[in-house]
């Protein structure tokens, strides 16, 4: 079996060096580039089409969430993982609209973030329950800040049961593709039922659609599945 092909994005250089070196000695895992920037990491990924790019969210120039939308348009198979430290609500919810498949705090060990590598490249998402929080918080009004301006017109009641799915699965973290892989369906089926469910519940983006599933107990009805 090869090897998971990573390249790191930090704009610190001793966090880039450290983590560069921590994944080089992870059995099944090849640093095969380290970027100061998220310019720099869509450079490298352009360059090394590595399975993994890791990256901080927070970097000069391009941050994670937009190195995110470049890569997976560039080279949508490489998956992308944010490393947070969960102070910035917009970048995790721009994260999550960009396809990003796994985020993990910085605070995690080698272990964790092994792991979490090792998932994203076979095409599961990781989400650090720290950064699930905060972005329940978010969704949910918690913080005040970037709250819908009004409540959806329909109810969850107008939704089907595979739009209801679809739904709660969003709000759990999922990118298209792993929606499909979890339903056993094609990824243009999912955003078949995604333009759907936005348009009856007048949802503009997937962060109001994070919003939504919380506020209408969508998501909540999920947690114990």
């Amino acid at each position: 079996m090869n090897d998971i092909r990573v390249v790191v994005a930090d704009d610190q250089a001793a966090v880039r060096e450290a983590l560069a070196a921590m994944l080089d000695l992870m059995p099944g895992i090849a640093v095969v580039g380290a970027a100061a920037d998220g310019v720099e990491a869509v450079a490298l990924v352009r360059e090394q089409r590595p399975d993994v790019l890791l990256t901080d969210l927070r970097m000069p120039n391009l941050d994670g969430a937009g190195a995110t939308e470049r890569v997976l348009a560039d080279a949508p198979d490489t998956a992308v993982v944010l490393l947070t430290t969960f102070d910035d609500e917009e970048s995790i919810l721009r994260g999550l609209q960009a396809g990003a498949r796994g985020y993990l705090t910085k605070n995690a060990g080698r272990a964790e973030i092994a792991a979490a590598i090792t998932a994203a490249a076979a095409g599961q998402s990781v989400l650090d329950p720290q950064v699930q929080q905060r972005l329940l918080t978010s969704a949910t009004g918690g913080s005040g800040a970037g709250r819908a301006p009004s409540t959806p017109a329909v109810t969850p009641a107008d939704l089907t049961p595979r739009e209801t799915e679809v739904l709660r699965l969003i709000a759990d973290g999922l990118a298209n593709r792993d929606i499909a892989a979890r339903l056993f369906v094609s990824e243009s089926t999912v955003k078949t039922h995604i333009n759907n469910l936005f348009a009856k519940a007048q949802l503009r983006d997937r962060a109001h659609a994070v919003r939504y599933a919380f506020d209408s107990g969508i998501a909540a009805s999920g947690q114990g599945d």
